[in-house]
């Protein structure tokens, strides 16, 4: 992991994700990227000097935004770390995505707000759509204290298809942290099977990591994955939740589409999600 993005609107829980970032950054020994997107009442970048101060209140605002992305600057810088700042004008999810794509982020971490309604927009941003459509694995911090190093990561799929890619992002993070693996399956309504069935593909999947030896396998029955994760997360405790995804069409089959982005949203424990390279 070479350079990190944390898009940020400066609220708390961004906050608590460019604290996150700082750490996971020093931990890769990677550069740090913190970017924010504004939106202003005219193409800001075209103005002049002497234009500029027709719009005292937009001038303020972005006096505002580049100390706040300074201090976080400083604090990267203070940990001794790489860090650059960027503050975009006009800008909505496409720009974060153009921005990632462009710097080749190896991840990107962001936060969100309320698991009662929709997640939070970045100024203008989606998060819903930065979760489906970034190439890097983004991790949205949410409501809960996030706990660093993670110790207890549980990563959920199907393991119908072959989730290598993804499951190396989680194993590179669990690695440097020294935390357990939980491995879940949940079987929905419409794929009732017996626990030891449920096991198979796990088990097969597990065949391709023969030195992973900090982790467990479970298999739910539940309604949905959703409630499949709540229910083992009342027996055991977790940091992080890792998922995998497809980033064209949506997500695994055995899911509904937008199961990620429902668990992203609801969930108040930080939530990582990775693509599926074909």
């Amino acid at each position: 992991m070479k350079n990190i993005l944390v898009p940020t609107d400066f609220s708390e829980n961004c906050t608590k994700a460019a604290h996150l970032g700082i750490k996971i950054a020093k931990l890769y020994n990677a550069e740090l990227h913190f970017l924010h997107l504004m939106t202003t009442p005219v193409d800001w970048v075209k103005l002049d000097k002497l234009k500029e101060k027709r719009y005292p209140e937009t001038v303020k605002q972005i006096g505002i935004a580049k100390s706040k992305l300074l201090e976080l600057e400083r604090m990267a810088e203070h940990q001794g770390l790489e860090c650059r700042t960027f503050l975009q004008f006009d800008s909505g999810q496409k720009d974060i995505l153009e921005h990632s794509g462009h710097f080749h982020h190896d991840f990107i971490i962001t936060g969100s707000s309320g698991t009662k309604a929709r997640v939070r927009e970045i100024t203008g941003s989606n998060v819903e759509q930065i979760v489906r459509k970034a190439n890097a694995p983004i991790i949205v911090v949410k409501e809960e204290e996030v706990t660093f190093p993670f110790k207890n990561i549980l990563f959920v799929s199907a393991f119908v298809e072959d989730v290598s890619h993804p499951f190396q992002a989680v194993l590179s993070i669990a690695q440097k942290c020294e935390a357990k693996i939980h491995l879940l399956r949940i079987n929905t309504e419409t794929d009732f099977n017996s626990i030891e069935l449920g096991l198979k593909p796990v088990k097969k999947f597990l065949e391709k990591f023969p030195d992973l030896k900090n982790f467990s396998m479970s298999v739910h029955n539940e309604s949905s994955v959703e409630e499949g994760i709540n229910t083992f997360l009342k027996d055991q405790s977790a940091d992080l939740i890792a998922m995998s995804t497809h980033g064209k069409t949506g997500f695994l089959s055995l899911f509904s589409k937008s199961i990620a982005e429902g668990v992203t949203n609801h969930s108040e424990l930080p939530v990582m999600t990775i693509h599926i390279k074909k």
